[in-house]
């Protein structure tokens, strides 16, 4: 007799699910049973850790555009799931957990490992639902990923042991209450109202200095986005999860915005009079134009999410690949280019002043800017890129120069530590012949990533081979880009108590497990120990020891946020490196403006 849990896996497989992220418990026995008879369809791959279960099944969505699956026992194992399901609800990603319980018969009797865990995820999910009967089962999973994919987010199907060791129910009682659901599902075609449509057909004709900025909305819309910028003279600049959309090589794409993002698409935005946000949530208003500089125009399939971050002027509800198509025939050619060439030069000046900063060395040890700019030319095609949450993301966003055919993701708004080498993991796992490359500080691989080596070590066989598998740690004892926050935010100077991590040898460690370790500490190895990794034909953690005083300089510094990071820089345990340092950065980039320099 078919159990429910075995149902449950084979619903699972009919959504297209090969394989689930997590990590065993008496709460899910029934469906580790069932698991094993289902013979690897789905498989279950077996994690360190509930959170790193979640974040691979948010990276299977980002990588593939499937619904990614993890799963959890009951109590502590479910609660570990949370961090990693709220990633993918804030970057928008459809996520179905499937959760174990207490049996029926305890619940409410403050059992062991007993948690309302329909309250605890009522927040992260779009949907929640507990199977209370085997006939439930069936409806329960449908709806479950037809609202994860129509939301693009979290779903959670919370499953009692007895009911997943119950018999199933395939097909429920024809009977008053039974519900008969369907797999199957298909993406709407959303179009924007016609006469808004025309009035931003209008907007973007009038404007003289249109800026783009496009995010992870924009994914499948590269044709469209390409041909609106060279109608309308524009540049594009790129939130962070939009990274993947246009490769670098085009002359007009400004790279990152914000914090983390290039002076181009500062100089950009400041200067606009049209702002053309397309698939983008970007929320840092600091980093947009002034209220009333700009007029603005905005593509979203969500129609809660338009016009919330800068105050538009046409809101464009719709799928933004069908809106541009629908949009194209009404835009004009701007005969004007010159704000299309102050665009170019500007980003070829500002790849001029980052290779002119990676190339600085200071006292022997490693510019972590070279890391990643040695790296760059080097990228391999079709390559899948990940970056975890730290001072390297930096590096990874300004210095990377994504080429057509790459993916690039990381926590966008969560912004959590921790998913850098899941993300990479469920990516080879996703595509085991496509070169993945991590990008991961100490802190975070400290915290997490180590462990996740013994994953690798648990799947060698099928994360080895000739493509790349590389997880460059910056080893610099500092959990640096808090360290810069609090000088930059706080103003307050470096407090080692918190700040401090031991260094530990995590090339030799990686040797232990048998994989590749890589250690480099010399400033002119930095290229030949890349060039050594990538055709390593194994597993590899490329570890630089790296100079913890680089700061990572915003394209420009906020009046407070000078005033703070100097007043802290006085009471710093680092101060003199960090300000001759960072002069020196900065005389960098005022000598790209002298004359003769290009």
């Amino acid at each position: 007799m078919t159990l429910v849990a075995d149902f449950v896996l084979q619903r699972l497989s009919e959504w297209g699910v090969g394989r689930v992220y997590g990590y065993p418990g008496d709460g899910i026995n029934g469906l580790l049973g069932a698991f094993d008879r289902a013979k690897g369809d789905p498989e279950f791959i077996q994690v360190r850790h509930e959170e790193m279960a979640a974040f691979m099944a948010c990276a299977h969505a980002k990588f593939t555009g499937e619904v990614g699956c993890c799963t959890a026992t009951s109590g502590p194992g479910a609660v570990h799931l949370l961090n990693g399901l709220y990633d993918a609800k804030l970057d928008h990603q459809p996520v179905v957990a499937v959760i174990g319980q207490q049996k029926r018969l305890s619940l409410g009797a403050h059992y062991q490992q007993e948690i309302h865990l329909d309250r605890l995820f009522a927040d992260v999910s779009e949907y929640c639902q507990v199977v209370m009967h085997p006939g439930q089962a069936r409806h329960v999973i449908d709806r479950a990923f037809k609202t994860a994919l129509t939301t693009r987010g979290v779903a959670t199907v919370i499953i009692p042991e007895d009911v997943q060791e119950s018999d199933a129910m395939p097909s429920p009682p024809k009977m008053h209450g039974s519900v008969f659901s369907s797999v199957g599902w298909s993406r709407p075609r959303v179009l924007p109202d016609p006469g808004e449509l025309r009035k931003a057909a209008d907007i973007l004709n009038e404007g003289s200095k249109v800026a783009m900025l496009i995010g992870q909305g924009a994914a499948e819309a590269e044709s469209e986005v390409v041909e609106v910028a060279e109608l309308l003279g524009a540049g594009v600049a790129k939130a962070l999860l939009g990274r993947e959309v246009l490769p670098d090589d085009l002359p007009f794409v400004t790279g990152p915005i914000g914090l983390l993002g290039t002076k181009a698409s500062d100089n950009m935005i400041k200067n606009c009079d049209t702002l053309f946000m397309v698939g983008s949530s970007f929320p840092y208003s600091e980093w947009l134009p002034d209220e009333g500089q700009a007029r603005g125009v905005e593509i979203d399939i969500d129609g809660r999410m338009i016009g919330i971050r800068y105050p538009m002027d046409a809101h464009l509800v719709g799928d933004s690949k069908e809106t541009l198509k629908a949009l194209l025939p009404l835009l004009e050619r701007k005969k004007d280019r010159k704000w299309r060439k102050q665009i170019e030069k500007d980003v070829r000046e500002w790849n001029a002043l980052c290779d002119d900063r990676a190339s600085q060395s200071f006292g022997g040890r490693i510019n972590p800017e070279s890391v990643a700019s040695e790296l760059s030319p080097r990228l391999p095609d079709n390559c899948i890129l990940t970056a975890d949450s730290g001072s390297g993301t930096n590096w990874w966003a300004r210095h990377l120069k994504l080429r057509k055919g790459m993916q690039a993701s990381l926590s966008g708004t969560l912004a959590t530590m921790g998913p850098g080498t899941p993300y990479a993991i469920a990516a080879r796992f996703a595509h085991p012949d496509r070169p993945v490359i991590a990008f991961v500080g100490d802190g975070a691989f400290q915290m997490n990533g180590m462990n996740e080596m013994i994953t690798i070590k648990r799947y060698m066989d099928r994360l080895s081979g000739p493509a790349p598998f590389i997880f460059c740690v910056f080893n610099n004892q500092d959990l640096n880009q808090v360290t810069w926050e609090q000088r930059a935010m706080a103003g307050d100077p470096k407090f080692p108590g918190s700040q401090y991590i031991p260094d530990v040898p995590y090339a030799q460690y990686a040797e232990l497990l048998g994989l590749k370790g890589i250690y480099c500490d010399k400033p002119k190895k930095v290229g030949s120990a890349w060039d050594e990794a990538l055709s390593a034909g194994r597993p590899v953690v490329l570890e630089f020891k790296v100079d913890d005083e680089i700061a990572p300089i915003p394209p420009h510094i906020m009046k407070e946020q000078g005033e703070k990071a100097a007043k802290a820089a006085v009471r710093d345990p680092e101060g003199l490196g960090i300000a001759a340092k960072g002069m020196r950065q900065k005389l960098t980039e005022f000598a790209e403006h002298l004359p003769g320099r290009h």
